[in-house]
């Protein structure tokens, strides 16, 4: 059987430098479109939330968007959304509305060994023995396969943010670039391709590849000098990534990303060729992104 991965371990530098790349909300705006139009209506549906359904978007949109949880799990976010935020949200608590809760749903998010996902749901689904479990897993599914169902629908013809375009022409003479994503690799070869941008990338990366810390280690492990690999992402998960593999981290800020991928043209991507990236200016950059995510909602503050 051939491994998926088997592009980013054969994958060789032609440059000095390298440059990861997430893509949604990050090259491309689809974040938002996703979330709201997509996840948040059908969280309502399957989940019962019909009577709060706008505190539910002001939910989602701080999960998924606006806070630390950006660009989480799909089923860790509606757990956090149900379990956590809902119930303690103004127009929740004015109405006397009792968010319905989903232990058992819950308690597959929360079992390390699960796999969350669509075909981690089938697996519970076909071990259950109990039948309030297997019709909560149940659900879960049918609302993750009609999100996906809405994705396919509606999120089309986005083009990527203003300089990201600029930013890929200007990197190309000078580094090694690959797309670092969680997505599907059809739905981001799509993308990329769609809007003629897969030409500047050596490798387009998706979940199917592992986890974006994986990615980074099989396509730069031992291929590049300290401080030559950067990874541009708008999530604390990019972040993450990166800082498992010792590598620099250039944030997107949610909400101002044509501002973040200007400076990344005009500024940062010199300053990370000239060795002026690491240290103060990527403790800067990294601060203001941690700012834009805070941990409270704004309803919760005084």
């Amino acid at each position: 059987m051939t491994d998926p991965a088997q592009p980013l371990k054969d994958f060789q530098p032609k440059k000095k430098f390298f440059v990861g790349i997430d893509s949604d909300g990050c090259a491309f705006d689809t974040m938002g479109i996703k979330q709201r139009e997509c996840f948040c209506p059908w969280l309502i549906g399957y989940f019962g939330l019909q009577p709060v359904a706008k505190a539910v978007r002001e939910c989602k949109d701080f999960a998924d968007l606006f806070s630390k949880t950006r660009g989480f799990n799909r089923h860790k976010t509606s757990k956090r959304i149900i379990a956590e935020l809902l119930p303690s949200h103004p127009m929740v608590k004015a109405r006397g509305f009792k968010v319905p809760q989903y232990p058992h749903y819950f308690a597959w998010i929360d079992d390390p060994n699960s796999m969350l996902s669509n075909d981690g749901l089938k697996q519970a689904i076909e071990r259950a023995t109990n039948p309030e479990v297997k019709n909560e897993l149940e659900n879960a599914l049918a609302w993750s396969e009609k999100v996906n169902e809405a994705i396919g629908q509606i999120v089309k013809g986005l083009p990527p943010f203003p300089y990201v375009r600029e930013s890929l022409e200007k990197i190309v003479p000078l580094a090694d670039a690959i797309v670092v994503s969680a997505t599907p690799n059809e739905a981001l070869a799509r993308e990329w391709e769609e809007h003629d941008i897969a030409k500047y990338v050596e490798v387009i990366a998706g979940q199917e590849m592992g986890k974006k810390a994986q990615h980074l280690e099989y396509a730069t492990k031992g291929r590049y000098e300290k401080d030559h690999v950067i990874m541009v992402g708008d999530a604390p998960g990019d972040m993450k990534a990166a800082k498992a593999n010792d590598a620099l981290f250039y944030p997107i800020n949610p909400g101002d990303e044509v501002k973040s991928w200007k400076r990344f043209h005009d500024e940062a991507f010199d300053k990370f060729i000239n060795g002026e990236y690491a240290g103060e200016y990527e403790e800067k950059v990294i601060a203001e992104f941690d700012a834009y995510l805070p941990e409270t909602p704004p309803w919760e503050k005084t």
